[in-house]
Order: structure tokens, then C-alpha cells, then sequence
């Protein structure tokens, strides 16, 4: 069975390029540059969540990332969260996200992160 990816992004072109490289590793995607997937989340039923934390709309990823881990029906989900900030280490750790890649990335990198978190 496919593992499932819910992938939200700020930017149209990086959510394209990781949609197509993760849908070429045998991933399931749901793409979104808002956070519409995650109201959706319980019939997603995800694997994994990677969620840029400079998403448009009300919430930052790191806030989407903290309510997941704090919700009994969706902490177990892995969650990764991407950005360009240079502090992205303290901000993955401070949400409980199970893993960052720091942008811009390397696509080899982020196959690893995700196949490890999936």
C-alpha cells in the first residue's frame, strides 16, 4: 500500500517539484499551498505532513504542526516542517515536528527525510 503525504507550500513551483519527486517515489500526495488538506485530515488518514511553516492563510506551519501533535487522533501522524529561517532546528524542535528540511533543498535530502518519517 502506498504511504500517504499531505505537502503544503507556500510556493507554487517547490510544490510541484517535491509533488512530482515524492509521487515518483511511490508516495500517495495530496498538494496544497493552503492549509485546506489538514482540515481534511481524518479522511486523509496521512503517513506524513510536510508543511512549509510561511503558508498562506492564518495559521504558520509550525502552529498547524503543534495543534496535530497536541490532538490524540492526529499525534501520532509524522510531521516535517520546511523554511528558509535559519533558526528551522529550534522551530521544528519547539512544534514536536519529527523532522525539517531547511530550503533551499537538496531532493536527495528531502526522499530520506521523508522516506524516514513516513
Amino acid at each position: 500500500m502506498k504511504k500517504k503525504v499531505v505537502l503544503v507550500q507556500d510556493n507554487k513551483e517547490i510544490l510541484e517539484i517535491m509533488d512530482q519527486v515524492l509521487t515518483e517515489e511511490g508516495f500517495e500526495v495530496t498538494s496544497s499551498l493552503t492549509t485546506e488538506p489538514i482540515e481534511k485530515i481524518d479522511k486523509i488518514e496521512p503517513d506524513l505532513v510536510i508543511i512549509d511553516d510561511h503558508i498562506k492563510g492564518k495559521r504558520k506551519g509550525s502552529e498547524v504542526i503543534e495543534e496535530l501533535k497536541s490532538e490524540p487522533e492526529t499525534e501520532d501522524i509524522s510531521a516535517v516542517l520546511t523554511s528558509t529561517a535559519y533558526d528551522l532546528p529550534e522551530k521544528a524542535k519547539e512544534c514536536k515536528a519529527d523532522d525539517y528540511i531547511e530550503k533551499p533543498f537538496d531532493i536527495d535530502h528531502m526522499i530520506d527525510v521523508v522516506k524516514k518519517n513516513s
